[in-house]
């Protein structure tokens, strides 16, 4: 497993090789460091320094580069590994890991493989952060799951110097039984939230029919309200106008009988049975009356 490893390791931080190893390279006394680089030089097996980029001089035989550090960010591959989530659902899920190594001297001398020291850190956070989730938050709380997995790291990697700069969840593979449970579920959901607007469209409709019959009712009653005060009015106008005129019309009849000859015997004998009438109505109503003193003098009052 450890050779396996070992041939996995990528360029940016080479491992403890022999003096012959050709990916190192060789002490001539003038070295040039490239940009973005760091090499770790030991002076009789014991560290010595680190050259900086640029211009380097080093001392034959006793000096020998090595390693080799990227100050580069690096981008590493986590392998899809299953965890189990609180509601006891197994998932499969790979991501990717950008670091970058803060210091050259803890990088070769704290741990003997740090990609794969980073790498089994961080499956094993995974592991441990989505245990504490059910499914339905693993898809919504992506975002607070890299950054616990990011602050994990940093924690531990902080003795080899290198820095967690950010985690990215790939990809989440859900069993197939799960996801068709889900896109069930789904398809409830969206059916229920039809169902419940098609409900409120149609309460909202018969709302709205309602007030549009309340309001027709309104107008209507109004209108007829009107209607029959205008008719009332002008029933009343006529027949007043109709009493007023019938009046008119009787007294310049009344006035023309009175204006010929014996006119006013006539109006006399008229108010006399008038006269007579009334006061034989006397006392059938009431025992109380009020009467002039000459009640009995006909006479005298057809004459007033």
């Amino acid at each position: 497993l450890q050779r396996s490893q070992q041939l996995k390791r990528s360029a940016w931080l080479a491992p403890a090789p022999c003096r012959l190893n050709s990916g190192l390279p060789m002490n001539i006394g003038v070295l040039f460091v490239p940009q973005q680089e760091a090499w770790v030089v030991e002076r009789m097996g014991k560290f010595h320094r680190i050259l900086e980029p640029g211009l380097n001089f080093l001392i034959p035989l006793l000096d020998r580069i090595r390693y080799v550090q990227s100050l580069k960010e690096i981008v590493i591959n986590v392998p899809e590994q299953s965890a189990v989530t609180l509601d006891n659902v197994t998932l499969q899920i790979d991501g990717v890991l950008y670091l970058r190594v803060m210091d050259p001297y803890k990088a070769s001398y704290g741990v003997e493989d740090p990609e794969y020291a980073v790498t089994q850190l961080a499956q094993t956070t995974m592991r441990s952060e989505l245990g504490k989730l059910s499914l339905d938050r693993v898809f919504r709380e992506r975002e607070s799951l890299n950054a616990n997995i990011v602050d994990a790291i940093n924690q531990a990697s902080d003795c080899w110097g290198i820095r967690c700069l950010r985690y990215e969840i790939k990809d989440i593979h859900v069993p197939p039984r799960v996801k068709e449970s889900m896109q069930m579920q789904v398809e409830a959901e969206r059916r229920k939230r039809a169902t419940v607007l098609e409900s409120e469209g149609t309460r909202e409709s018969a709302i709205n029919v309602a007030e549009g019959q309340k309001q027709a009712q309104i107008l209507a009653s109004e209108a007829e309200k009107a209607e029959q005060i205008n008719k009332a009015a002008g029933r009343e106008a006529n027949a007043m106008l109709v009493k007023a005129r019938a009046k008119a019309e009787a007294i310049q009849l009344l006035a023309a009988a009175l204006a010929q000859q014996h006119g006013s015997a006539a109006a006399s004998l008229s108010v006399a049975e008038q006269y007579v009438s009334a006061f034989s109505k006397l006392a059938k109503d009431s025992n109380t009356l009020l009467l002039p003193a000459n009640t009995g003098d006909v006479t005298n009052m057809v004459a007033q």
